[in-house]
C-alpha cells in the first residue's frame, strides 16, 4: 500500500524539509519521520518496524508518500502527513481501507469401488472415535449391467491430529474396509496415494478394487 502524500517542490531546502507521518486512529502512533536529510526512526512505533520506506530519490521533490508493506487490518484507519518547509506547514489526512483475500485449503480423502450388487451403503468413522462431525458427500451410480459404483468424499478437520480415517462398504452379505491415518498437517501432505484392496467375489462376480485417496481442494 501506499500513502500518498506531496508538496511543492518550488525552491525547497531539503536541509529544512521535515515531514512525519502518524497512525491518527490508534492513538498517534508514530508510523515515519524524516528531517536533517535522513530517516528518523528512533520514535516509529513497533508495529511498523521494518514496514515503512519512502520514495527516496523523490524526496527531493516534494515526494513525501509512505510505503508500508505486510498490510494488516490493524493498520485501517486514519493517517496524517505532517510536513514542514521553509516556506511554512502543511498537514495531509489519509484514510486506509484494508481489503484482505483469504483462501482456504482443506483436505478430502475420496473412497470409491465399482461393479458392485446388491445395492451397497459407505460409512465413515475414525479410530479414536471424534467429536467433529463427518462431512462428506456419497454418490452412488448404476450401469446397465446392473452393477453399481458407490463414491464418497470426506472433508478432514483441521484440528483433529493422529486420527485414523475409516471407509467401510458393505452390502447384506459382505463388507470391505480401507484407513488413512492422518498425522499431521505436515506429515499429510506427503501422504497422497492409494490404499485398497480386492473384494471377494461374494459382492459380485468379479473382482472389486476399494480405493482411499487423499487430495487438497481450495475453495
Amino acid at each position: 500500500y501506499v500513502l500518498n502524500c506531496s508538496v511543492q517542490s518550488h525552491n525547497l531546502q531539503i536541509y529544512k524539509f521535515v515531514f512525519h507521518w502518524t497512525h491518527l486512529t490508534k492513538g498517534d502512533l508514530r508510523a515515519y519521520s524524516y528531517y536533517d536529510k535522513q530517516d528518523q526512526l528512533t520514535y516509529q512505533e513497533q508495529i511498523f518496524r521494518d514496514r515503512t520506506s519512502l520514495f527516496k530519490d523523490q524526496i527531493s521533490t516534494g515526494n513525501t508518500s509512505l510505503k508500508l508493506t505486510g498490510v494488516k487490518v490493524q493498520d485501517e484507519g486514519r493517517y496524517e502527513c505532517f510536513i514542514n518547509t521553509s516556506h511554512g506547514t502543511k498537514a495531509s489526512f489519509i484514510n486506509l481501507q484494508v481489503k484482505l483475500l483469504s483462501v482456504e485449503l482443506f483436505k478430502v480423502i475420496t473412497c470409491s469401488s465399482e461393479g458392485i450388487y446388491p445395492q451397497p451403503e459407505l460409512t465413515w468413522s475414525t479410530t479414536p472415535p471424534s467429536n467433529t462431525n463427518l462431512l462428506n458427500s456419497t454418490t452412488v451410480q448404476q450401469n446397465e449391467q446392473q452393477l453399481y459404483s458407490i463414491s464418497s468424499s470426506l472433508i478432514l478437520s483441521h484440528s483433529d491430529t493422529d486420527l485414523l480415517y475409516s471407509c467401510t462398504i458393505s452390502t447384506p452379505t459382505n463388507r470391505r474396509r480401507a484407513a488413512w491415518r492422518k498425522l499431521s498437517d505436515e506429515d499429510f501432505d506427503h501422504q497422497s496415494g492409494i490404499i485398497g484392496g480386492v473384494v471377494g467375489a461374494v459382492l459380485v462376480a468379479a473382482a472389486v478394487g476399494l480405493f482411499l485417496f487423499c487430495k487438497k481442494k481450495k475453495r
